[in-house]
């Protein structure tokens, strides 16, 4: 709410002085956004998994090949089902647009228009960068600060071209993040990708990279007994006998 106040209306008057650079730069960011390859590569991946831990001769090749069938639909259904809840809640806020801003300002609301001139809030494109970030957040934990900055730099895009709001993108980004976040708990609960964690957020059961290096075994001659070692030398009992 406080974005709405503070935010929305001078970014929509300030549309209308944007330099040209920066409209460009926001077009070459905000398809990044859109969820339809993000879908399709996904639900590919997650058939091809599955079809290869039916055909792989390793028993671990196999599990391994299901885990990510499994994570690769967990991807598929954050994103889809996200962006799917995200239209029917802007059709029914019916917001306005910023290229309306003239006629309607940052208040304008016309509930189940129609059309996409009201359809802002929240925003589509910020919904899957949420969800995408927040899947790269729970995958990589180590680096969610980086995650989280990189999704709220490309999703302002969509202020930057005048699509939307401030207000319209920071809902977006929320609403994404948590919707995956709510996918990876409900998936752990069945035991599939993640596994629960009290008090934190869901943990990934497998390692997303197989360790490059094993722990170096012990030189030979140190698992080896002096006698299998040294089979010339007796012991000295045998030689006093």
């Amino acid at each position: 709410m406080l974005a709405v106040v503070l935010l929305d209306g001078p970014a929509g008057a300030a549309k209308q002085h944007v330099a040209p650079i920066m409209d460009w730069l926001g077009e070459g960011i905000t398809d990044f956004g859109k969820s339809d390859w993000i879908i399709c590569v996904a639900l590919f991946l997650a058939f091809e998994g599955w079809a290869a831990s039916l055909i792989l001769d390793s028993k671990k090749a196999r599990c391994r090949a299901l885990f990510f069938s499994q994570l690769a639909f967990y991807v598929f259904a954050s994103i889809a089902l996200s962006g799917m809840a995200a239209n029917l809640i802007k059709r029914a806020v019916g917001r306005a647009r910023p290229a309306n801003f003239e006629h309607w300002g940052p208040f304008g609301f016309e509930p189940f228009a129609g059309t996409a001139r009201f359809e802002s809030f929240p925003s589509g494109h910020s919904t899957t960068i949420g969800a995408l970030f927040m899947i790269f957040a729970l995958l990589m934990p180590r680096h969610r600060v980086t995650f989280a900055i990189l999704a709220i730099w490309i999703a302002m895009s969509r202020v930057m071209v005048g699509a939307h709001y401030p207000s319209d993108v920071i809902a977006g980004l929320a609403f994404g993040s948590w919707f995956s976040l709510m996918m990876a708990i409900v998936f752990s609960r069945y035991g599939l990708v993640f596994q629960a964690c009290p008090n934190a957020a869901p943990v990934l059961r497998q390692s997303l990279w197989p360790r490059c290096a094993r722990k170096a075994r012990p030189p030979m001659s140190a698992e080896l007994p002096p006698a299998i070692l040294m089979p010339d030398r007796q012991p000295a009992e045998a030689v006093a006998a």
